[in-house]
This record gives C-alpha cells, structure tokens and sequence, in this order.
C-alpha cells in the first residue's frame, strides 16, 4: 500500500472495500465471488458483482467446474450499469475485491474512472499494469 494523503482517505478505501466485498455475495458464481462500488463525488454511483448477462440462468460455472466464457465480471456490470443511467464515471473512484483483468482494465480507462482501489490480487498483473501506464492511480488496500 502506497503512502496516503490522509488517514481519513485510507480509512474511507477501507470502508468501501468493506461494501464491496459485502456487495460480492450476491454473485451466484462458486468458483469466487467478486463485487464492485464506483464512487464519485462522495456518492455511490453504481455496483456490480461478477454473474450472468440479463436474462441468462444464474449459473456462471459450467458442469467441470469451469467459469463459463460470458460471466461479465464485477467492474464491468458496475460501469455498465452507469451507462444505462444519467450518470457517468468521469473522475470516480472504482473499488473491487480483486484487481482487474486486462479486458476490464480497458473498461475502466475508457469509462473516465482516475482511481482503483482492491483487495486482493486477480491471476494476472495486466490490468494494472495496464492502468498505471496511463496514469490512473491503483491502490491495493489490506482489508481485515
């Protein structure tokens, strides 16, 4: 964890990670449940959690076990989300229980979002490495 600004920012990215990893329990997938908050201006303004497209079964794993290939992942129902609403991402802050992949990561710069904040470490390190190439500032925080 990079050094903060303030404590009362370390202290509200541990809260929102908090919710977010709350926020993942509504995800119907086995193999790992993963949720998402996008924050801007002070003020939820969307989240997600990894699952099924509308209108498809709430089942993400197929019969081996395998994570089916059109499970959209928590960032991306999260931004999605905000596409569908008056709102947009311009400047936010998204926080997820595990950083991106490099397919979300690509979600995220063209979504506006300037900040990420997660708890964990996805498989891959491309996202962020992705991210940090274009600036946007990614912050891995401990959560108890």
């Amino acid at each position: 964890m990079g050094a903060y600004a303030t404590e009362k920012q370390r202290q509200l990215d541990v809260r929102y990670l908090k919710m977010a990893r709350i926020w993942a329990e509504n995800s119907y997938c086995v193999r790992r449940q993963v949720g998402a908050l996008i924050v801007k201006d002070k003020m939820i303004i969307s989240d997600g959690y990894n699952g099924t497209p509308s209108g498809f079964e709430n089942i993400c794993e197929d019969e081996m076990g395998k994570t089916k290939s059109y499970v959209l992942h928590a960032e991306a129902n999260a931004i999605t989300k905000v596409a569908k609403s008056a709102n947009n991402c311009e400047g936010a802050t998204l926080y997820i229980t595990a950083s991106p992949c490099l397919e979300c990561a690509k979600l995220i710069i063209q979504a506006g979002i300037r900040r990420v904040v997660y708890g964990e470490n996805y498989r891959s390190n491309e996202g962020v490495e992705l991210l940090q190439r274009v600036g946007i500032e990614c912050c891995f925080v401990e959560v108890e």
